[in-house]
């Protein structure tokens, strides 16, 4: 067997205040702004005037700009411990991907989110591109703009301290659905790690799929063969045939400290 990062909120821009690297200095204060404004007192109102509304203030959280994600720091403690990541868990279809991901992010002891890109692609409802009834144009669309998605998403849990594990069947040899898209929307500190188990036992867990998730078993031997092109790739590799659920996760933590200290080359 072989064996992603938040930031700080960037400042508000405003003079002396520029992004992050640049040198600041002092600036004389411009005119001050405008004052509160005050909502007028609707007609035949007898109580106080309702209080000034700041133009500052609007109730809402301000989202960060979602820059490309950093490799985290080291953990100072055994496996991935309070470190904020951004993780790609790669597959064929019954490998058990999103059943590790749910796991691996639950048992963490920091807050930590997983987004499966079968989960967003399937928001679309009517005028679904099934990748299973052929891939064509259609579906390459709706996988590029899934994938956008989870891009922006991880992005920003990760700007917010919020871990992100996202799963999909990445192709070794199929640059549309490869790992430069992945690396492009979420950033350069994305850790990606295969699970690839037996394909006996992928066709097991197939076989107990139902709807559009099932395969057929020779859709997923084809996968499985496909999937087989990353040994060799320097990418950290799980065969979790004989792991239960539990022991993949424990797994996954151990080789994602492992990659923090020494990223793979992808």
């Amino acid at each position: 067997m072989q064996h992603a990062v938040g930031a700080p909120l960037p400042p508000p821009q405003g003079p002396g205040n520029g992004p992050v690297g640049w040198t600041h200095q002092a600036q004389h204060p411009g005119p001050p702004g405008p004052p509160p404004t005050t909502p007028p007192t609707p007609q035949g109102w007898s109580g106080p005037a309702p209080a000034p509304v700041s133009r500052e203030t609007t109730g809402h959280i301000q989202l960060p700009p979602g820059g490309p994600v950093p490799l985290p720091a080291p953990p100072v403690e055994p496996g991935t411990g309070g470190a904020t990541l951004a993780v790609l868990l790669i597959g064929p279809a019954g490998a058990g991907k999103t059943t590790v991901a749910k796991l691996w992010a639950s048992r963490r002891r920091v807050p930590t989110a997983h987004v499966s890109l079968d989960d967003v692609r399937e928001w679309v409802r009517s005028g679904f591109a099934d990748p299973q009834a052929g891939w064509n144009d259609h579906s390459e669309a709706q996988y590029r703009l899934a994938r956008r998605t989870c891009g922006f998403a991880a992005r920003n849990f990760l700007a917010n301290g919020i871990s992100c594990i996202l799963d999909d069947a990445v192709f070794p040899d199929r640059p549309v659905v490869g790992l430069g898209g992945w690396k492009r929307h979420v950033g350069p500190g994305l850790l990606p790690v295969v699970l690839l188990p037996g394909l006996e036992i992928v066709l097991e867990r197939n076989a107990a799929r139902s709807g559009n998730r099932r395969l057929s078993d020779e859709e997923v031997a084809r996968i499985h063969g496909r999937m087989a092109g990353w040994y060799g790739s320097g990418l950290p590799i799980i065969d979790n045939s004989t792991y239960d659920v539990e022991t993949t996760a424990r797994v996954l933590d151990d080789i994602l400290a492992r990659s923090i200290a020494s990223p793979p080359a992808w």
